[in-house]
Parts: C-alpha cells; sequence; structure tokens
C-alpha cells in the first residue's frame, strides 16, 4: 500500500507510543515510510517504547524518549525533537507527521456538581488538552514554511468529544477542546494537512478502566456490553481505517472522521 501522506523521508512523532493505539500507529505506519525516515516515539514508559521500537523495520531510524507530557516545559519539548532531528535539521525530510495520541480517560466515577477539585481538572487538562497543543506549536516552529515540508498533523478525538456521556465530564470536556483546538489550527493553516480523527471503541486498557470504574450504571452496562459481545474494536483494526482514511484523503482538513464513518 501506498499512502502519499507518509511516503518518502519523513519525520513521524508519535505520543503515547507504548502501548495500544499509539503502538499500533508505530507499527502499522513503520513500513510504510521511505528510507531514511526517523520515528521519534514519546510516552511516560521507557520500557514500553523499547517494546514498540522493538517492533518496527530495520530500515527507519527509531528515536525513543521517556516523558512525562503533562509536566514537560516548551523548551524541553524542543530539546527532545531538536536531538532527534540532530544537526541536520527539518531539511532533511520531506514530509513530517506528529499525532497526538497520548491520553487519559480521567476520574469516570464522578458526575458533574462532584469535580469540585481544582487541581484535579488542571492536571487533567496539562496532560490531555495544554501538552498536545503546546507540543504542536513547538512541532511546527521546527517544521515551518521555511523547512518546505509536507505536514500532516493528527489528533486522535473521541465520539466523546461531540457528545455527552454521563460520569465521563473529564474525558468528554478534554476531548472537545482539543479537537477544536486543532480545528482552528486547521483553519489557521490551510497549508497544513490536518485530522481529528475518532477510532471508534477499541479493545485497549482505557476502555477497561471505563468498564469498571464508570460511575454512571447506564453507561455502564453499554460499555460492559462491548466487552460481552466481544464487539470493541482492536487496535489492528482502527489503525487499519486510519491508514486508509488518509489514503483516501477524501476529508476537509480539520474534520472529525470516525471509524465508522462512510465515504472514506
Amino acid at each position: 500500500m501506498s499512502v502519499p501522506a507518509l511516503s518518502g523521508r519523513v519525520f513521524l512523532l508519535i505520543t503515547g507510543a507504548s502501548q495500544g493505539i499509539g503502538r499500533q500507529i508505530a507499527e502499522s505506519f513503520a513500513p510504510l515510510l521511505g528510507d531514511g525516515s526517523l520515528v521519534l516515539l514519546l510516552a511516560r514508559s521507557a520500557s514500553g517504547l523499547q517494546e514498540t521500537a522493538g517492533k518496527l523495520s530495520g530500515k527507519i531510524k527509531v528515536h525513543t524518549v521517556s516523558v512525562d507530557l503533562s509536566t514537560a516545559t516548551a523548551d524541553k519539548l524542543r530539546d527532545i525533537i531538536g536531538t532527534a532531528l540532530t544537526p541536520a535539521g527539518a531539511k532533511q525530510f520531506e514530509k513530517a507527521v506528529i499525532v497526538h495520541n497520548a491520553a487519559s480517560v480521567g476520574d469516570v466515577s464522578q458526575s458533574t456538581v462532584a469535580m469540585t477539585d481544582f487541581q484535579v481538572w488542571r492536571d487533567y487538562y496539562d496532560l490531555n488538552v495544554f501538552a498536545p497543543a503546546v507540543l504542536n506549536g513547538v512541532f511546527m516552529e521546527f517544521f515551518n514554511a521555511d523547512a518546505k515540508v509536507a505536514r500532516l498533523v493528527i489528533n486522535i478525538t473521541s465520539k466523546c468529544g461531540i457528545e455527552p456521556f454521563k460520569s465521563m465530564a473529564y474525558y468528554c470536556s478534554g476531548k472537545a477542546a482539543r479537537e477544536m483546538f486543532f480545528k482552528v489550527f486547521a483553519v489557521e493553516y490551510p497549508n497544513v494537512n490536518v485530522l481529528n480523527y475518532s477510532p471508534g471503541p477499541v479493545e485497549t486498557d482505557m476502555l477497561r478502566t471505563v468498564q469498571t470504574n464508570i460511575g454512571d450504571p447506564e453507561v455502564k452496562e453499554a460499555f460492559v456490553q462491548l466487552a460481552t459481545s466481544r464487539s470493541a474494536l482492536t487496535t489492528e483494526q482502527t489503525v487499519s481505517r486510519l491508514v486508509k482514511i488518509l489514503e483516501s484523503q477524501n476529508y476537509k482538513s480539520g474534520q472529525h472522521v470516525d471509524y465508522y464513518d462512510s465515504g472514506y
């Protein structure tokens, strides 16, 4: 398969790459990259990152950095990307791709009126909204118009960003804010290809956390049903769909595209 957005000499950055969807994106994207490409994998788990790196093709370079994105400063992120690029810089690549995947579901046991701790809100938004926004800005500093590379930004979003689910106000509000940020980015920078991809219900640790801890009984039953009916998607299924969407390019930059949407 040839995916134009991922072909040639590519710099690919993936957050949350130590497990789940992030790991699968690395595994599925890597074979599509051309010789001389570099994959930068970020996550908190150093061992998980090494496991992911070990699954990638030897034809590309892989750089892993264990980092807590919720506390990393812009300068720290500049250092990480700059070190990976080496003195040759951004111009050695034909394309630059960043996948904002890292996220947490937050406390799903509470209703909205119980969410009264400012620090919990700040911690949640630091990782899920502020970190991808700042990282995206830093990434674009390196891969600006002067670098003359084609740029693709993928934000892993959720149906929860456009539809409310009881007991999931942290997650729903965070996904909504994050998606809108990338929609604004898309209209500000029309020469950057931006996709908000909603992967559907995927069998991951996050899904299992929701199934176990969700406070609202109605929503809990719906999520538990995914397990009993075995209807949750595998990471391979959802990332394969993402690749096909990128191959078709049949979306408007910044658009929310769900796994189940037709026409892609």
